[in-house]
């Protein structure tokens, strides 16, 4: 009987095999980098805004708190988006002819709420507290990077579930004194030592269930 296969065949075959195993791997691979790409994430990308504000200038430069604008950050889940009446409460004084306002002269006389775009967006099926953070000695800094330098604003993390966890399963590397939350330079001298006190101190458990941001 003639031999059907060449003797290659074998070579062949597990070539096949152990190279079929390699690409896939590797296509999984390539997937997962690309869902924590930046393409996929969005981070340090600047949205449009209706009107570009500068964080830098009104907080670094100006010296105006987190608070004035964002004003339920510390007692509700979500941080408040400042009415314009906050903005005209300078600008009805300060560069009130500035043609690039004219978008908040505009929304103060119509009474219709500008539109901004939202740069910290998470899915419908997370729920975040802000209030519980801050309280707990998170600093603004931790997830939103130094807004005290952005000209305009992008998001610094990737605000993917991994990304959670690790401070969840380690927030002694994150917690400071409740005082500097709002302070975007502060640095621990020794943030090991420090956070595994405070850890302690303000009853900070490593919560990782779902039930945490699933709700």
């Amino acid at each position: 009987m003639a031999q059907v296969f060449k003797p290659a065949a074998n070579t062949i075959a597990k070539l096949a095999v152990f190279g079929g195993a390699f690409f896939l791997a590797l296509a999984v691979w390539s997937l997962n980098e690309f869902n924590r790409s930046q393409y996929m994430t969005r981070t340090k990308v600047a949205r449009e805004q209706p009107v570009p504000f500068s964080h830098k200038h009104h907080n670094a430069e100006l010296g105006i708190d987190c608070r004035y604008c964002h004003t339920s950050v510390e007692t509700s889940a979500f941080a408040g988006i400042p009415p314009t009446q906050t903005c005209m409460n300078c600008h009805s004084q300060i560069w009130k002819d500035s043609p690039m306002l004219e978008p908040v002269r505009a929304s103060f006389a119509s009474n219709r709420s500008l539109e901004w775009v939202r740069v910290h967006d998470l899915p419908d099926f997370v729920y975040f507290n802000h209030s519980i953070h801050i309280h707990k000695g998170i600093g603004c800094v931790s997830c939103h990077g130094r807004v005290d330098q952005m000209n305009l604003t992008w998001q610094q993390s990737p605000l993917q579930m991994e990304w959670c966890l690790n401070c969840h399963r380690n927030p002694a590397a994150a917690v400071r004194p409740r005082e500097e939350v709002f302070n975007m330079a502060w640095k621990a001298e020794n943030q090991e030592e420090l956070g595994a006190r405070l850890v302690k101190a303000y009853n900070i458990e490593s919560r990782d269930d779902c039930s945490v941001c699933h709700r």
